[in-house]
């Protein structure tokens, strides 16, 4: 990619982080919200070059590792049908349920197919007019576009074998319920870059002056985490909540409107489970009344199954930042990417995953 390397100059990294240091005259806890953000921070030691007062915590930035475990199985479900083809990301498929995963669905027989966009779902369909194609839509505002589009192209192709597990989230209320919760101890937050590319960043404002929270919209490279940093640390030093945009090469106040528009007529707002955390109230999408053929929880009869989270796996509180994921007892032991207990050790944006791969010794 063109430029990336100036986003990865060692130089001005370390400028950034000694600025950091000046600025800083007490302890500060901030959240990163993206599982990417994750990832770099840990890759690339950014955590190791800021100061001892700056605390990162890691959020639940990862849709992955928040996707609820009944809607885990409900896809294990729908995939083990010989009359299926499941499409889904590549991130998802070995993410466990409560037996398995769809890697070893696919390993028995399933006729399960790793996409790249849902629009591949929807030609699957077109060209299995036999077979039911069910496509896994997970993830936050930034893939919600295009799940909306393959729905929407369903429909007007008039497909009646294709339809949609959906588990799509959204973030600003997931960053109220964390503010809400007695054991927060977040004082500031670097949103995810992308999420904002889509959404823009108006809806940011309110909880920064409800919950007296700095939110600095942020993108995923080196310099750019440690700029958003910085950004946090100076609003916090002088008292200030507010949102700032440091991500100004691909984020815009107002975001992309006709992205929003596709979303809003295509899914409506509801309550969604989150993996470790619980339900949030409007913190999910669902589809509109009009788009309800294509929802495969109600075309296969599954909607409403709970399922109970594996005691011994603490990922619900890495993805709530009340730990980190070497402080839990089966990190790297009974809990490895060959043998996970839960999505954010196999998760591409699982901060688990990031740990162990670039912490673990």
């Amino acid at each position: 990619m063109k430029y990336l390397d100036e986003y990865r100059d060692a130089d001005q990294a370390q400028k950034l982080a000694r600025e950091v240091r000046r600025v800083t005259t007490r302890s500060w806890n901030i959240m990163e919200v993206c599982g990417g953000q994750t990832h770099a921070i840990v890759k690339f030691g950014i955590d190791e070059l800021l100061p001892e007062q700056i605390n990162l915590i890691h959020g639940p930035g990862c849709p992955v590792c928040v996707t609820p475990l009944e809607i885990i199985d409900q896809a294990l479900d729908i995939a083990a049908r010989p009359d299926v083809i499941f499409a889904s990301f590549g991130d998802m498929l070995r993410v466990p349920g409560s037996t398995t995963d769809l890697l070893a669905v696919k390993a028995a027989g399933g006729d399960v197919r790793m996409v790249y966009s849902p629009l591949d779902a929807v030609k699957l369909a077109e060209q299995n007019p036999a077979k039911e194609v069910v496509f896994f839509g997970v993830g936050f505002e930034t893939t919600a576009p295009a799940t909306a589009m393959a729905v929407y192209q369903a429909a007007q192709k008039g497909l009646k074998n294709f339809s949609m597990l959906i588990s799509h989230v959204l973030v600003p209320p997931a960053i109220e319920a964390l503010m809400s919760s007695p054991n927060c101890k977040v004082q500031g937050f670097l949103a995810a870059g992308h999420v904002c590319t889509v959404m823009g960043y108006e809806e940011y404002p309110p909880l920064a002056a409800k919950y007296r929270v700095p939110i600095v919209v942020t993108g995923f490279e080196p310099l750019d985490i440690l700029q958003g940093v910085l950004m946090t640390v100076r609003q916090l030093e002088s008292g200030r909540a507010e949102v700032e945009n440091q991500y100004t090469r691909s984020v815009q106040r107002e975001g992309n409107r006709p992205a929003q528009e596709l979303i809003r007529k295509v899914f409506k707002v509801v309550p969604r489970k989150w993996r470790g955390v619980g339900e949030i109230p409007r913190s999910g999408l669902g589809l509109r009344e009009e788009y309800a053929a294509f929802d495969a929880q109600v075309k296969f009869g599954l909607a409403g199954r709970e399922v109970a989270e594996p005691a011994e796996c603490l990922s619900g509180l890495v993805l709530q930042g009340q730990i980190k994921p070497h402080e839990c007892p089966a990190f790297g032991t009974r809990c490895t990417p060959e043998r996970p207990l839960g999505a954010p050790m196999v998760s591409s944006e699982g901060a688990c995953a990031a740990y162990y791969r670039y912490r673990r010794h």
